[in-house]
Order: C-alpha cells, then structure tokens, then sequence
C-alpha cells in the first residue's frame, strides 16, 4: 500500500534566443574582463622610481654610476634596463 506521488515538471521558462541571447551572453564576460583590467591600471606603482633597486644602489647613486630603470627600444618603447642595472660597472 505505497503512496504514489505524481509530480508534473515545473514549467520551463521561455528562455531568449536569437541576436539579442547571443550579444548578451557575449557581452557581459567582455564588460567584466574590461573592468577587471581596467581597475588594475589605477593603483600606484609598486616601487617608486628613487627606491634602492639592489643592495649596490646606494653605492652605485653615491658615485653617480646609477644605472637608469627604462631605456627605449628602437621603437620608442619604454623597456626595463636589466642589462645596465645587472652588468658590473667596471
């Protein structure tokens, strides 16, 4: 003597299809990604250009050897100087 329960499915709601499901579900990934990399641009640099970049630095400001941050490219673009700042200076 079970009980039998009949249960009906809950009625689907019309979901949009065509150009304007498309655009949305394609639209609102691109907005948050834009947000997210725009808001990084906004924070201050992590170190300030005067800031002692290696434990020599002090040394190398003192006789006026300091190697500069950011050399340009043949470009025009600014680049990390790696080369002038991990190179000895002799």
């Amino acid at each position: 003597m079970g009980l039998s329960v009949t249960t009906t499915p809950a009625p689907r709601k019309h979901l949009p299809t065509g150009r304007f499901a498309r655009r949305t579900a394609l639209s609102v990934p691109a907005v948050a990604m834009l947000l997210a990399l725009l808001s990084g641009g906004c924070q201050k640099p992590l170190f300030a250009p005067t800031d002692e970049q290696s434990p020599y630095d002090r040394y190398d400001a003192i006789r006026a050897q300091r190697a500069t941050p950011y050399v340009e490219d043949e470009f025009g673009s600014k680049k990390p100087n790696l080369r002038g700042r991990l190179l000895d200076n002799e």
